[in-house]
This record gives structure tokens, C-alpha cells and sequence, in this order.
């Protein structure tokens, strides 16, 4: 489309098991296509993110499974680069998202296979060791936008954004469109929310 140089920075940080950073991920890869930007993962934790905040057992239930696959994530990014961690994260996220697989072992190990990754990496779900490490890349993500949000954040060229939120995610010139909208909002450092309630789940097809 451009050369890289003349590509729009888009970076992009996500927690595998959150189905609404799911689908703001096909988004950025559709709006990737008709626009000339280039997108990088990163990993962020909801289990960090709300660590030490009083949240219902049911959602602390859930962070507990949330561990595990975005330790592997690091690794992955860690071990074999940003590339990898993008066709880790589309495997393990149609598993997990319209494939309604488990947050499990086997469902890891399985996605890694899918993109020809050795299934020895689904053992960093199970220590905590490189927890200093997860925390550094949660923190580069989530501190520009601050501790009232989720996932995902969206950096394009350095200026920062939660969201979007939305269902489903868009493609072709739509994608491209709503791409638009939302990096002319990260221009300006006075703006800080737009919202409205949500009437859908995340919709996958």
C-alpha cells in the first residue's frame, strides 16, 4: 500500500481472554488493509488491572483463568517476536471468542500448534516468574490512559486511547473509516470520553 515510512504507528494492547478487545482486534487488522498503518500487539493484564481493586467474586473468578493465557502471550512476544504474538493471539482468540473453547491448558497448547509454535510455551501459564515483566508491558500500555479502564488501549503515534468499543467490528473502507475518526480523537490531548450504553454483546460472525 505505502512504504513503512510513511505508515501510521498504531499500538495495541490486549488481554486474550476479554471478548471486547477481541473484536476491536479485527477491526485494527481490517482497517490495516485500506489504511497505511502499522499494528503492533502488546500484552496488558486484567488480573493486574484489578488486583488490588474490590470487584465481585464472580469477575475475581475470572481473573484468576486470565493468568495463564496472557503469560503465554508474553512469552511468545518475549521468545519469537511481535509478529508471532499477532498470529498467537488471532489462534488463541477464535478459540476462546467464537470458537467458546475453555481459558484452559489444552486450549492454549492448541492454538500454539496452530501457528506452529512449540506447545512447551503453554508452561509459562503456570508460574508466576515473569510477572515483572507482564507488569512492565500492562503498565506501558495502561498508564497514558490511567486505572479507569480496560482493554483494549490503543496508542497511534504515541497518543493514547481506550477503546473503541464496538460490535461487530467493521471492515473494508467502514474499518478504514471509523480508523479515521478514532485517530483524529487521539490528536487532541483535551479529549477524554465518548460514550453511550451498550445494547449487544460482542457479535463474532
Amino acid at each position: 500500500m505505502t512504504d513503512t515510512a510513511e505508515q501510521t504507528a498504531v499500538d495495541f494492547w490486549f488481554d486474550p481472554a476479554c471478548p471486547w478487545a477481541w473484536m476491536t482486534s479485527r477491526w485494527i487488522l481490517e482497517a490495516q488493509k485500506v489504511r497505511p498503518i502499522s499494528v503492533t500487539f502488546h500484552v496488558m493484564s486484567l488480573a493486574v488491572l484489578n488486583e488490588d481493586k474490590d470487584v465481585p467474586q464472580g469477575y475475581r473468578d475470572f481473573l484468576q483463568t486470565a493468568w495463564g493465557p496472557v503469560r503465554v502471550c508474553l512469552a511468545v512476544e518475549e521468545q519469537h517476536g511481535s509478529e508471532k504474538l499477532a498470529e498467537f493471539y488471532t489462534a488463541l482468540g477464535t478459540r476462546i471468542h467464537p470458537g467458546a473453547e475453555e481459558r484452559s491448558r489444552a486450549t492454549v497448547e492448541a492454538a500454539l500448534t496452530d501457528v506452529g509454535l512449540p506447545v512447551e510455551l503453554a508452561q509459562a501459564a503456570d508460574t508466576d516468574a515473569n510477572d515483572d515483566a507482564l507488569r512492565r508491558s500492562h503498565h506501558e500500555g495502561m498508564d497514558p490512559v490511567g486505572d479507569e479502564v480496560g482493554t483494549p488501549v490503543i496508542h497511534v503515534n504515541g497518543k493514547a486511547l481506550f477503546g473503541p468499543v464496538i460490535s461487530p467490528a467493521p471492515t473494508g473502507e467502514a474499518a478504514g473509516r471509523l480508523f479515521d475518526g478514532f485517530a483524529l480523537m487521539t490528536e487532541y490531548d483535551g479529549f477524554f470520553e465518548l460514550k453511550r450504553s451498550r445494547t449487544v454483546g460482542p457479535i463474532f460472525d
